[in-house]
């Protein structure tokens, strides 16, 4: 319906839209002509992706899965993303870049094969390189989300100034599904609350769990156990996560 259309969203509400921008202050004047700049953005991209429905294809096995062109549709996604978070329609976000058992390969980056396969390494050092090329390309991916964040303004910071987020894997070590010694990233100021620019390890190997006891903790929404928690991380830690 709304590709036969061919309207904004924004067409709909420009009436009110435009009284409301008339009575904001200079500053939320420009931060509202930001936002529905960027609405409008999305909403382009949107429309040239609903057209390609239209296109004549050729006959051939079409692949499972998301649009071939990754990037631009993980993009999207993570803009979707911001637009809800700067117009606080969501306070909790939550997405995966690879599925479970993902059959993507990654051409663009010279590997073709693909990725639930490799990630089964045996050890072999090439294949470990791709797998790394590949975990290279999500994080640079992710990091223009949190460029994005950074640069979209929230209270007297931005949006990553007052957010918290996880980010990382369940697995270690692909090949033996190992679940030990997890990388992960725990990124943003969480109002005031998060202290970055460190690396923390903890030698008595504590579950992950209890990295999102702390977490709650720390988003005053406390709770005594999460999966298979069995505390909270040490207070000295948590004091200056």
């Amino acid at each position: 319906m709304r590709l036969q259309q061919q309207k904004s969203i924004l067409d709909a509400v420009m009436g009110d839209l435009g009284d409301l921008v008339r009575k904001l202050g200079p500053q939320d004047q420009i931060r509202m002509e930001q936002y529905t700049e960027a609405v409008r953005d999305v909403e382009r991209r949107i429309q040239r992706a609903e057209e390609q429905i239209d296109v004549d294809l050729p006959e051939m096995a079409q692949p499972e899965g998301a649009p071939t062109d990754f990037e631009e549709h993980l993009e999207l996604m993570l803009d979707l993303q911001v637009l809800a978070l700067q117009a606080d329609l969501t306070r909790v976000v939550t997405f995966m870049l690879g599925k479970e058992q993902s059959a993507r390969p990654y051409p663009q980056i010279g590997v073709p094969e693909a990725h639930h396969p490799l990630s089964h390494h045996a050890n072999d050092p090439e294949r470990i390189e791709r797998m790394s090329w590949i975990n290279r390309y999500h994080m640079e991916l992710f990091s223009k989300y949190l460029g994005r964040l950074r640069a979209t303004p929230d209270g007297d910071g931005s949006l990553l100034d007052n957010m918290m987020i996880l980010y990382g894997s369940g697995l270690s070590n692909s090949d033996r599904h190992s679940g030990n010694n997890l990388p992960l990233l725990v990124l943003g100021g969480g109002g005031g609350r998060l202290k970055g620019d460190r690396h923390l390890t903890y030698s008595d190997q504590p579950s992950n769990a209890n990295l999102l006891v702390t977490l709650m903790d720390k988003l005053d929404v406390p709770v005594e156990r999460v999966g298979g928690s069995t505390g909270r991380l040490p207070l000295d830690t948590l004091a200056e996560l």
